[in-house]
């Protein structure tokens, strides 16, 4: 999953509904390919990072609120198994 806008919808809704309070989003599109999202959260961040040359992303979450991040993990495995 490299897609950027679908990536960005997806990630928020996820966040939003494990409940991590979203305090800011910065993105950036490289030339002539990538693009690096970064979730600031008030419980730590999320960073993505697309890889379309190889068909890969990057994700990272930080957090100590062990409850949302169980929540996100959950949610994300649900999303990535999705057709």
């Amino acid at each position: 999953m490299t897609n950027p806008a679908l990536l960005k919808t997806e990630l928020d809704r996820i966040l939003r509904y494990a409940t991590f309070n979203v305090l800011n989003y910065s993105e950036h599109y490289f030339e002539p390919e990538g693009w690096t999202a970064l979730w600031l959260l008030g419980e730590s961040h999320l960073a993505v990072h697309t890889f379309p040359e190889h068909g890969t992303s990057y994700l990272e979450l930080s957090s100590c609120m062990r409850d949302k991040y169980v929540i996100f993990l959950e949610l994300l495995e649900d999303f990535l198994a999705s057709p």
